[in-house]
């Protein structure tokens, strides 16, 4: 296994990994650090695909852009493709049309296996980048349909959105658990019958332990999801 600048994996992986274009530090436990995985996955960065084309604004015309990296990756010889922004649950439907790889958009897709394992009682719970601009949509291209949910978001926690949303090369990590760990609590205080948490976001796998301690809860992400279809493979 060979390793570039940044962590990333030249070879011998399976599974490969549309990046956003960002520049905040991506911590042990976020996607975007090649040691997060116990194997090797390939990263490629979307020119231009910033967080807030992405999360604030779900510009539609990035969704090109998606396509051709994907199917970079693909003739790479990856045999799965994911991402690391839940949000791009939006593009799922057209980008897995134009790869003959399985490929899975967010970590929203689980939701409606979660709902099965715990026996279709109580809601599941989504903690989110931002809940102002996750839509039904979203959830559509995730395949969640009529499944009760409650939802909180980050938009409010103020080291979370300078870093990570507006983007930002420093990062106060410690606030941002913080943040992260309170939104946790919010949403379970504020849904009493939420009985699994699934982490939109990608950049809240670091504090997942944490948040499993705080609510104690299941709690699914991106991570869960890609292990699950990494074993699948060949």
């Amino acid at each position: 296994m060979t390793v570039i600048k940044g962590g990333y994996v030249t070879y011998g992986e399976k599974i490969g990994i549309l990046m956003l274009d960002t520049v905040f530090p991506r911590i042990h436990g976020d996607m975007g650090n090649a040691s997060t995985f116990p194997f090797p996955v390939k990263y490629k960065v979307v020119n231009d695909a910033s967080v807030v084309r992405v999360v604030k604004e779900g510009d539609v015309t990035l969704i090109e852009p998606f396509i051709k990296a994907a199917k970079e990756l693909e003739e790479q010889g990856v045999q799965a493709i994911t991402t690391c922004c839940g949000f791009l649950a939006l593009f799922q439907k057209q980008i897995q049309t134009e790869v003959n790889v399985p490929f899975y958009s967010s970590s929203l897709m689980q939701i409606p296996f979660v709902y099965n394992l715990i026996g279709q009682k109580g809601k599941i719970g989504v903690l989110t980048a931002r809940k102002e601009t996750l839509t039904f949509k979203h959830f559509e291209g995730a395949g969640v349909k009529d499944i009760p949910l409650a939802i909180e978001g980050m938009d409010d926690m103020s080291e979370f959105n300078r870093s990570i949303i507006e983007g930002n090369e420093v990062m106060d990590v410690k606030q941002v658990e913080q943040e992260v760990l309170q939104q946790a609590k919010a949403l379970i205080e504020n849904h009493h019958d939420i009985r699994a948490i699934v982490l939109e976001c990608t950049n809240l796998t670091p504090y997942i332990e944490d948040i499993k301690r705080v609510t104690q809860l299941p709690v699914f992400d991106i991570l869960t999801l890609t292990k699950y279809v990494h074993n699948a493979l060949r």
